[in-house]
C-alpha cells in the first residue's frame, strides 16, 4: 500500500477540515435561507442545532476515520466484519462524486463573476443584471469552460497529496478567506441603512418561529458541515494519533459556524441598505449582490473581492469531494494518486456538462419536471446525504459503540461525561433528526408533514 500521508499538525487538519465544510453552503446558501426564515430567530436555532446534532455526527465520522486510518469503505470493513456495512462507504463515495459533478458548475460561475465584476460588465440595473445572469448560465459553452478551469485547479491541489497539496492549500486559503469575509463585513456594516439588516439578523422574533423554521435550520446545519458524504471520515483518517480529536472537532464546527454567521453579517445588512429582499433565494448571490456592488461606493473593488472569497470557499470544498474518491482508489486498489486524481477529475467534468446544459439548451429534457442539475441536487440533498448520515449514526451508536466511545475519549478522562452525552445523541437524537429532514425533503411525504 502506498504511503497515505498525514496532516503535519492539528492546525493543518483543522484548516483542511474547515475548508471542506466551509463552502457555497455557508456563503451562498446560508444568508438567503436565514433571510427566508426570519433572520435572528433562525440564527439562534441554527446555532443550537449545529453545536449539538451537527457536532455529534461530525465526531461520529471523525472517530471512524481516525480509528481505522482508512477511506470510507475501508473504515467500515475494519470496524465490522460484514459484507453489508461497506456498502454505506461505497454509497458515501458515490454521493461525494455526484455532488462534485454539479458543484463545479456553480463553482465555475464564481470564477466568471470575478472577471465580470472586476471589468465592470455588470449593469447598474437589477433587471439587466438578472438578464445577464440568465444569459450566462444558459450559454452552452461559457459556463463549461469555467467549470473546466475550476476542476483543473482541484486536480492540481489533490495531486499534491495530503501534506503538499490539500494541507498547504488550506493553510493559505482559509486564513485568506477569513480576512476577506471580515473586510466585506466591515464594508457592509458601514453602509447607510445597514442597521436594519443587522437587527434583522441578530434580534430573534420568536413569535414568527414555526416548526418549519426548525426543520430548515436542521437541514442547513447538517449540510453545511459536509456530513453524510464521507469527507470527514476521509480527513479523519489522516489525523495523527496524538491529536486531541474532540478539541479538533469542536474547532472545525466553530470555524464553520463563524463563517456562516459572518456571511450573514456580510450580506444581509448590505441587502437591507439598498431596500432589497433578503429572501431572494439563490439569486441573492448572483443577481441581488452584484446590483448592491454596482450601487455601492467602492463596489468595483468589493465586488470582485466577494467572488474571490466565494471561489476560495468553493475550491476548498470541491478539493475535499475529489479527495474522497482518490483516497478509495489509492487505499483499496493501490493505484497512483496522480492517475486516480486526473481520471476522477476528468470524469467529474464530463458529468458536469449535462448539468450545465440542463439550465439552457437541454432545459426541455426533464425528469419529473426537473432538469439534470436539479435532479442531482435533489437526490443528493434530500436522499443520499441524509441516508448516509443516518447510516453512520446507527453504525457508530449501535454496531460499534464501545470502539467509537474509546476513540472519542482518546484516553482523556476529562471527556468521560461528554462521551456519554455524545453517545446518547448519536444513538437517539441524531437518527430521529436526520429522519425528519429526510422525510421533509421528499415531495410525496412532505405535504403530509404537520409543519407544512
Amino acid at each position: 500500500m502506498q504511503n497515505r500521508g498525514n496532516w503535519s499538525s492539528k492546525f493543518g487538519f483543522v484548516m483542511a477540515a474547515a475548508g471542506s465544510a466551509i463552502g457555497l453552503g455557508n456563503i451562498w446558501k446560508f444568508p438567503y435561507v436565514a433571510g427566508k426564515n426570519g433572520g435572528g430567530s433562525f440564527l439562534m436555532i441554527y446555532l443550537a442545532i449545529v453545536l449539538t446534532i451537527g457536532f455529534s455526527i461530525l465526531m461520529a465520522e471523525l472517530v471512524m476515520g481516525r480509528s481505522t486510518q482508512r477511506n470510507p469503505v475501508g473504515a467500515f470493513k475494519r470496524l465490522k466484519d460484514s459484507k453489508w456495512w461497506p456498502i454505506v462507504g461505497y454509497a458515501a463515495i458515490a454521493t461525494a462524486f455526484v455532488i462534485l459533478s454539479f458543484y463545479i458548475v456553480v463553482a465555475g460561475w464564481t470564477l466568471a463573476y470575478i472577471g465580470k465584476t472586476a471589468t465592470g460588465l455588470l449593469a447598474n440595473d437589477a433587471d439587466a443584471i438578472g438578464a445577464m445572469f440568465g444569459n450566462f448560465i444558459t450559454n452552452p459553452f461559457e459556463p463549461i469552460v469555467y467549470a473546466a478551469v475550476f476542476i483543473g485547479l482541484c486536480i492540481v491541489v489533490v495531486i499534491g497529496g495530503v501534506n503538499q497539496g490539500i494541507e498547504r492549500c488550506s493553510k493559505y486559503l482559509m486564513p485568506a478567506l477569513l480576512i476577506l469575509v471580515v473586510m466585506l463585513c466591515v464594508r457592509s456594516l458601514t453602509l447607510d441603512g445597514s442597521a436594519a439588516g443587522w437587527e434583522f439578523f441578530t434580534m430573534p422574533k420568536w413569535e414568527d418561529v414555526t416548526f418549519k423554521t426548525v426543520i430548515e435550520a436542521l437541514g442547513q446545519a447538517f449540510f453545511s458541515l459536509s456530513l453524510g458524504m464521507a469527507i470527514i471520515i476521509t480527513y479523519g483518517s489522516y489525523m495523527d494519533r496524538d491529536t486531541d480529536i474532540v478539541e479538533a472537532g469542536l474547532t472545525v464546527v466553530a470555524l464553520d459556524t463563524l463563517i456562516a454567521m459572518l456571511a450573514g453579517v456580510m450580506i444581509l445588512p448590505a441587502v437591507f441598505a439598498f431596500g432589497l429582499d433578503p429572501a431572494a433565494g439563490p439569486g441573492l448571490t448572483f443577481v441581488t449582490l452584484p446590483y448592491v456592488f454596482s450601487q455601492m461606493t467602492g463596489g468595483a473593488f468589493f465586488g470582485p473581492l466577494f467572488f474571490i472569497l466565494l471561489a476560495i470557499a468553493a475550491l476548498t470544498s470541491a478539493v475535499s469531494l475529489l479527495e474522497v474518491t482518490t483516497a478509495y482508489f489509492v487505499d483499496e486498489l493501490g493505484l497512483r494518486r496522480k492517475t486516480v486524481t486526473i481520471g476522477a477529475g476528468v470524469v467529474a467534468f464530463l458529468l458536469c456538462i449535462p448539468s450545465s446544459l440542463s439550465l439552457g439548451v437541454w432545459s426541455e429534457y426533464t425528469i419529473y419536471g426537473m432538469g439534470v442539475f436539479d435532479v442531482l441536487d435533489f437526490v443528493t440533498t434530500n436522499i443520499m446525504l441524509p441516508a448516509g448520515g443516518l447510516a453512520v449514526s446507527i453504525f457508530v451508536g449501535w454496531v460499534v459503540p464501545n470502539k467509537m466511545s474509546d476513540e472519542f475519549m482518546g484516553g482523556h478522562t476529562k471527556y468521560a461525561a461528554l462521551t456519554s452525552i455524545w453517545l446518547m445523541f448519536i444513538r437517539y437524537i441524531c437518527p430521529l433528526a436526520i429522519l425528519v429532514v429526510m422525510l421533509n425533503g421528499l415531495p410525496i411525504i412532505k405535504d403530509y408533514m404537520p409543519w407544512n
